[in-house]
């Protein structure tokens, strides 16, 4: 990943400008941890806390741990989420250890090749049972792409791609389209 810095004051007005459906990914990630006892959550890629606090509000008693590889962002999540365990990390280094009830991440994991989204998938698995990713997809029209994609520092998979990467880690996963370029993937490994 670069070394690109976001700016948590204009976080979540820069979301909502550049990734349209960006509401309805958030609602749609939140539904899918519904039925699942999430007593510790790991969070990929925290942000501000927008996610968190969506999931919260269904799961009001889970222990919620966060990485970001982006002090600012997390200084500000902290301000938002005072219970949390809140670490500076990129999603490539080691993930704390589990186990963890549910592992999310939304708008994170596009930033990772397609190598190392096999890898964190590995990783999740061997923290987790659960797994729900909503993220950035290669749509299957490339002219239904309405996300602007850079191509250095946004490196989105397709769906196809990711099931399948997320089925050799050892999940049961399939996926829903928010939109043609936004997707929620939902994994549970069996047993």
């Amino acid at each position: 990943m670069s070394a690109f810095e976001w700016n948590p004051e204009a976080y979540l007005a820069q979301m909502l400008d550049e990734i349209p459906g960006y509401e309805e990914l958030q609602a749609e990630v939140a539904a899918a941890t519904e039925g699942l006892n999430a007593t510790t959550v790991l969070e990929l890629g925290t942000g501000t806390g927008e996610t968190a606090l969506r999931v919260l509000a269904q799961h009001p008693d889970a222990r919620w741990t966060g990485i970001d590889s982006s002090e600012a962002m997390l200084a500000r999540a902290r301000e938002r989420l005072p219970d949390a365990d809140l670490r500076r990390a990129r999603l490539e280094d080691p993930l704390p250890s589990g186990p963890f009830d549910l592992v999310i991440s939304v708008l994170a994991v596009h930033h990772l090749d397609g190598e190392a989204k096999r890898n964190l998938f590995t990783r999740v698995a061997q923290v987790s049972d659960n797994f729900v990713l909503g993220d950035v997809v290669v749509p299957e029209d490339p002219q239904d792409a309405k996300i602007e994609i850079d191509w250095e520092y946004d490196l989105p998979s397709s769906v196809p791609d990711q099931l399948q990467w997320l089925q050799a880690a050892g999940f049961d996963a399939n996926a829903s389209y928010v939109r043609p370029d936004l997707a929620v993937f939902r994994c549970r490994r069996p047993g």
